[in-house]
Order: structure tokens, then C-alpha cells, then sequence
């Protein structure tokens, strides 16, 4: 690009206007600051390796050059972290958190505290903030873990209950009930 002008500052800043309307600004250290001729658009190259970016919208664009991770804030608040291991963050305006894993793993934190996790296998676990977890299987299987057990439901509306103590309860379509104690020992079976 051809210079239109050129000015030297005492500081060590010099400037160059180019014909195109761009400005280009260089400063000791080694930062370099380039203004585009529509005057919104900014980049800023840091002298060490860091990047920003201003874009008309006033999407900025900022890339940490030592952890190759860029951080791009929308203009309406949306911030997105990409990082070098493909792990990708969002972060809503609304305080919500979507992280996507480099197995695509998608993860999801609420801001009443709640998360939900989404895996390549579509299960999907589901945190209350209670600490109580939900975990719906692929195969149409369900688990619910809380303090006082597990149950895990099954597709033919079979139900078994595993709780803290041990003793497990299975409660099958027909109406029979089976219990057995921490060792395994059946203690009641109700045969239909």
C-alpha cells in the first residue's frame, strides 16, 4: 500500500496514513496498531504475539498467542472461548455456561446452579443442585442417584431400587415385587 504520510512522535510512535484511508501505528516495544479505512475496524498485534481485533459491530476478537486460545465477546454480551485442544466455551449474557469438549461432549451450567452433561452416545446426566443426578441411557434406560439411592428404570417399566444400606428392590411390570438384603439374600419375593 502506498504511504500518504508518515509521522515520527518523540515518544518512538511512529504513524503512517495509507492512500486507502488505513492508519498504521507502531510503537517501541514492538506493538503494532492498524486502523481500517472505515475507522471501526481495529487490529492490535502485541508484541508478544497477542492479537485484537475490533470489528465494526464492535465484536472483539482477542487471541492469546501463548495459549493459542481466542476470545471473542459479541456485541451482545456472548463470549466464546476457543482453545487450542478444540475445547470450545460459551458464556451467555444470562450467566448460563455451555462448554463443548474435544469429544463433543457438550456440557451446560444454569445459573440456578443445576448442570447437564450431553455425550457423543446420547446420554444425557442431568445434576440438581441437591447433588440428585439423572441419567437417561441411550437404550431408553433411566438412573436416578440421590442420597438415599439409586433406581435405575427400565424400558419395560421394570424398576430396580438400590439404597444406601444395600438392600435392593426390584419391582417388575407384572406387580411382583423382589427384595433382597445387602448380602444379596432374598428377604421377599412376591410371585404373580
Amino acid at each position: 500500500e502506498e504511504i500518504q504520510r508518515e509521522t515520527a512522535y518523540p515518544d518512538g510512535k511512529v504513524e503512517k496514513v495509507l492512500k486507502n484511508g488505513c492508519h498504521l501505528i507502531f510503537f517501541p516495544n514492538g506493538t503494532q496498531k492498524k486502523v481500517g479505512s472505515d475507522g471501526k475496524t481495529v487490529t492490535i498485534t502485541f508484541f508478544n504475539g497477542d492479537v485484537k481485533q475490533i470489528m465494526p459491530d464492535q465484536t472483539v476478537i482477542y487471541y492469546y498467542a501463548d495459549a493459542k486460545t481466542t476470545h471473542t465477546t459479541y456485541s451482545d454480551g456472548l463470549e466464546v472461548l476457543q482453545f487450542s485442544n478444540g475445547q470450545i466455551e460459551k458464556h451467555y449474557p444470562d450467566g448460563k455456561k455451555e462448554i463443548t469438549f474435544p469429544d463433543q461432549t457438550i456440557k451446560n451450567l444454569f445459573t440456578d446452579g443445576q448442570e447437564e452433561s450431553i455425550f457423543p452416545d446420547g446420554t444425557i446426566v442431568r445434576v440438581q443442585r441437591d447433588g440428585s443426578k439423572t441419567i437417561e441411557f441411550n437404550n431408553g434406560q433411566r438412573e436416578l442417584h440421590t442420597s438415599q439411592f439409586k433406581r435405575r428404570e427400565y424400558p419395560d417399566g421394570t424398576v430396580k431400587t438400590v439404597y444406601m444400606n444395600g438392600q435392593q428392590e426390584t419391582k417388575y411390570v407384572s406387580g411382583r415385587v423382589r427384595v433382597k438384603d445387602k448380602d444379596g439374600n432374598i428377604i421377599m419375593d412376591t410371585k404373580v
